[in-house]
C-alpha cells in the first residue's frame, strides 16, 4: 500500500482539484476493498438487446408494468445520475446506445447505497448493474438494480453536458473523449467500417486478390509527392515511406497476378488543409486485359453497391450542395473541360504563349518553363475543378502530367486517363497503364529532368523498368481515396472529421510534477503551505495575493 501511495505523489498530468478527488475516491473504493480496476468482467446484454427484448412491457395492461422473473446485467459508462435522497436514477452509455438504470438504498446491501454509489460512483465512471426491467411512470424502460459494481473508475471528469466537447484541436487529438461526449462521431467511424468492408467484399466478388506491398521503399514511387525519409538501420540505407503502392502491385501483375487491390496506408509530406492528411487511406487496383473505359464502369457499379447496402438516397446533401449520384456518371474529355467551362478557345489549347496570356489576363502568374500540361493545369485548378460537382469522370489527361499512364493510340499528346471528381474534389484516378518499358524509361528520364523546377517529380525506377521489360499485360489500374470518399458519404467537410486520429501539431508539453513541485502561476512561489488551487482547477496561487505580487515585481 506504501508503494501505491509513493507512486500516487506523482501527478504526472493529474495536478487538478477535480482529478485529485477522484483520486480520493478511488483510493476510498480500494480502503473499502473494493478494486476500482477489476479484471474478468463478463459484459452483459447490450442496450438494444435489453430495448429489443423487454420493449413488450410498456404495453402490459398493469399498473406496475414489470418482469422479476427476468435478471438482466448491463455494463456501460455513467453518462447522466439524478439522486433523490434514498433513490437514484442513472444513464449508462453502451456501444449501442443509452439506457436508465434505477436503483434505491434499501434493494442493495447495508451501507452500499450510502457509502459507496451514492459518495464514490460519478458520471464517467463504467460500471456493470444488474436486476430487472420495469416501466417508469413516464414510460421509458429501465433496470431495477439489486446490484451495481464499479468496472473501471474514470478519474479524469466528462467535460460539462450541456456546453460539451467544442475545442475542435481537443476533439482531434483526444478523439477516445470525442466519441465518448458525442455519440454520432463514434456512429461516423463504425460506418466508415463498414463503406471499407463493402469495398473489400465488392472486389472479392469481382475477382480481385487482395495483397499486401511494403510501406518502406528504396525510391518513391507511384505518384509526384514530396516523401517521408526514414532510415533502415540494419540495412544501414534510408527508406522512404510509401507515397503510393502502384508500382508494386503492378509489378504483381507481370508475375501473373491478373486482378489485385489494395487497401492502404499512404505517406506524403505535402500541406494540410480540409481535404488533405498527410497520411491518409487508397483503394488500388489493376485489372489485366481491361481498360479504363471498364475502370469508370467497375466505379459505377461500386457506387450502386455501396448505395444499396447502406440504404442511401441518390441525392445527397453536402453541405449547401444536392449531389445527384445516379448512374451513368458524367464523362467529358480533358481538353473539352478547358473550352466549355473555362472558356479557352479550342485553337489555343495547345499553343503554350496563348494559354500565358489566358492566365494573365486572369491575373494569374506562372513559370513560363512550365511544360503545355502543366499550363494546362493551371487552367484546370483554376476554372474547372470547382465547377465539377455530380460525380464525373475527366478523361484524356496530357502527357506530361500522366508519368505512368499509357499514351492515346490516336493522338500521342494525350493519355488513356481519367480522374474522378465529386463536389469539385477529386475522389479517384485512372489510367491504361503503360507497359512499354522504353518509353517507361523516357518518361522516368523527363521526370527526373524536371526536378530542378518540381520537387514532387519522380524518381528514377530502373527496377521498375526492369519488370516492364518482362512484359506485363494490358492493364489498367485505379486509385480510390477511401477519406474522400467517407466525407462524401457522410456530409464531413474536413478530412480529419473521417480519419480516427489525423495528423496534429505536438502538444504542449504536459506538466511531470511531484507533490514538490506545485508552484504559483504567477511567482514561481513553491512554498507549498503558501499556495491554493486555481478555482477551475488548473495549478496553484498565493495564499497571500499581496506577497505574491511583490515576489513577481522583484523577479
Amino acid at each position: 500500500m506504501n508503494v501505491i501511495k509513493k507512486q500516487r505523489s506523482v501527478k504526472l498530468i493529474f495536478d487538478n482539484q477535480y482529478i485529485q478527488e477522484r483520486i480520493k475516491k478511488s483510493d476510498k473504493l480500494r480502503e473499502e476493498g473494493i478494486n476500482p480496476y477489476p479484471q474478468n468482467i463478463q459484459k452483459g446484454i447490450s442496450s438494444k438487446e435489453f430495448f429489443e427484448k423487454f420493449e413488450n412491457l410498456k404495453e402490459l395492461d398493469a399498473e406496475v408494468k414489470e418482469d422479476k422473473t427476468q435478471e438482466v446485467t448491463l455494463t456501460g459508462r455513467i453518462k447522466f445520475i439524478r439522486i433523490m435522497g434514498k433513490a437514484a436514477f442513472a444513464k449508462i452509455e453502451d456501444e449501442d446506445g443509452l439506457v436508465q438504470i434505477y436503483y434505491n438504498r434499501d434493494d442493495l446491501p447495508e451501507g452500499y447505497y450510502n457509502n459507496i454509489v451514492k459518495k464514490l460512483f460519478e458520471v464517467g465512471d463504467i460500471i456493470q448493474a444488474s436486476g430487472h426491467p420495469f416501466v417508469t411512470k413516464t414510460g421509458e424502460l429501465t433496470l431495477h438494480c439489486n446490484d451495481i459494481k464499479i468496472v473501471s473508475k474514470a478519474i479524469t471528469p466528462l467535460p460539462e453536458k450541456f456546453h460539451g466537447l467544442q475545442d475542435q484541436e481537443i476533439k482531434y487529438r483526444q478523439r477516445y473523449l470525442d466519441m465518448i461526449v458525442n455519440p454520432e462521431v463514434k456512429n461516423l467511424f463504425k460506418l466508415r467500417s463498414k463503406i471499407v468492408s463493402i469495398i473489400r467484399r465488392f472486389f472479392e466478388e469481382n475477382g480481385f486478390l487482395e495483397v499486401e506491398t511494403p510501406m518502406m521503399h528504396p525510391i518513391p514511387g507511384g505518384a509526384n509527392a514530396r516523401p517521408f525519409i526514414t532510415h533502415h538501420n540494419a540495412l544501414g540505407v534510408d527508406r522512404y515511406l510509401r507515397i503510393a503502392p502502384e508500382l508494386y502491385l503492378k509489378r504483381l501483375v507481370v508475375g501473373g497476378m491478373e486482378a489485385v487491390f489494395e487497401i492502404n496506408r499512404n505517406f506524403r509530406n505535402e500541406g494540410m488543409d480540409h481535404t488533405h492528411n498527410p497520411e491518409f487511406t487508397m483503394l488500388e487496383f489493376y485489372w489485366a486485359y481491361h481498360t479504363y473505359e471498364d475502370l469508370m464502369d467497375l466505379t459505377e457499379k461500386l457506387f450502386e453497391r455501396l448505395f444499396n447496402e447502406l440504404n442511401l438516397p441518390k441525392k445527397l446533401q453536402y453541405g449547401d450542395l444536392e449531389i445527384d449520384f445516379s448512374t451513368p456518371f458524367k464523362r467529358i474529355k480533358w481538353e473539352d473541360a478547358i473550352v466549355e467551362i473555362a472558356g479557352l478557345p479550342r485553337e489555343k489549347l495547345r499553343d503554350k504563349e496563348a494559354i500565358i496570356e489566358f492566365l494573365k489576363s486572369h491575373n494569374i502568374e506562372v513559370d513560363k518553363n512550365l511544360s503545355l500540361g502543366k499550363l494546362q493545369e493551371e487552367i484546370f485548378d483554376n476554372f474547372i475543378e470547382k465547377e465539377l460537382i455530380n460525380p464525373t469522370f475527366l478523361t484524356h489527361y496530357p502527357v506530361d502530367i500522366s508519368p505512368l499512364a499509357r499514351r492515346n493510340d490516336e493522338d500521342p499528346q494525350i493519355t488513356d486517363r481519367f480522374e474522378f471528381f465529386i463536389a469539385g474534389k477529386e475522389i479517384a484516378n485512372g489510367f491504361n497503364e503503360l507497359n512499354d518499358p522504353i518509353d517507361q524509361l523516357e518518361r522516368f528520364k523527363a521526370q527526373v529532368a524536371q526536378k530542378d523546377i518540381d520537387d514532387e517529380a519522380m524518381h528514377m525506377d530502373l527496377d521498375f523498368v526492369r519488370a516492364l521489360s518482362y512484359a506485363m499485360p494490358p492493364t489498367a489500374g485505379e486509385g480510390i481515396g477511401i477519406d474522400r470518399l467517407v466525407m462524401m458519404l457522410t456530409n464531413q467537410h474536413s478530412i480529419r472529421d473521417v480519419i480516427l486520429f489525423p495528423a496534429m501539431k505536438p502538444e504542449a508539453k504536459l506538466d511531470i510534477q511531484t507533490k514538490d513541485e506545485k508552484a504559483c502561476k504567477k511567482c514561481g512561489n513553491t512554498n507549498e503551505n503558501e499556495l491554493k488551487p486555481a478555482k477551475k482547477g488548473k495549478g496553484y496561487f498565493c495564499i497571500d495575493v499581496n506577497a505574491c505580487k511583490k515576489r513577481a515585481a522583484s523577479k
